[in-house]
């Protein structure tokens, strides 16, 4: 029986956001090809009929939860004065909720030890989105020159990433919370430490000799 294409295109994003799910909460190598077919409501055979590969549906499945996680951080941003935006997308990522469904959270926490295991075309596909993230992050961070808005957004979204894997580690419990609360602590509560003051020396005295008067 031949599908129109319309048909097999909405099959095939069908697939991809249902191997999205799995993906995160599963890891790459924690779903399989039959089950996801089974899922779809598909036989394993019609598998390559929409991908060329495995590694092909996990970089669409990915991807599409990267991108997703950008447009949600996008609208959440809109919707908001510029200069608590930044504020807004740690405070609504670095949450128990988010801990406890990385099914529907971001990929990066879930995946990027995974991905970096993986060959060059995942990895350079894996990038292209981080990337697209992190300049998307820099773009809510104000009074910066690009560069330092971009710096600061790589390392943000590094603490973000690392307080999500540890939380989840944690088990859920109080260290979790608390490991949630101290990330986002180190974010949006330091203060820039203030430059160490140098400690006034007192001033040298030197021996004064007495003038001898002239025998």
């Amino acid at each position: 029986m031949r599908y129109s294409k319309e048909h097999k295109s909405e099959t095939h994003a069908r697939i991809v956001k249902k191997a999205s799910v799995k993906l995160r909460e599963r890891g790459a190598h924690g779903i399989g090809v039959a089950d996801l077919m089974k899922d779809a409501g598909l036989t394993h055979g019609g598998f390559y009929a929409h991908f060329a590969s495995r590694e092909a549906l996990v970089i669409e499945a990915f991807a599409y939860a990267m991108d997703r996680s950008t447009a949600r951080w996008r609208k959440k941003a809109e919707e908001i004065p510029l200069d608590q935006r930044f504020a807004a997308i740690v405070d609504a990522y670095l949450t128990p909720l988010h801990r406890d469904d990385p099914g529907n959270g971001c990929a990066v926490p879930a995946l990027a030890a995974e991905i970096a295991r993986e060959g060059v075309k995942t990895r350079r596909a894996f990038s292209a989105k981080l990337e697209q993230m992190i300049d998307m992050m820099a773009e809510q961070i104000p009074g910066r020159s690009r560069k330092a808005a971009r710096e600061q957004a790589m390392a943000s979204l590094a603490t973000m990433v690392g307080t999500m894997i540890l939380s989840r580690a944690g088990g859920g419990g109080e260290l979790s919370d608390d490991i949630l609360a101290a990330g986002r602590s180190a974010l949006l509560d330091r203060q820039p430490l203030a430059k160490p003051t140098a400690k006034k020396r007192a001033p040298k005295t030197t021996k004064t000799t007495a003038s001898r008067a002239p025998n």
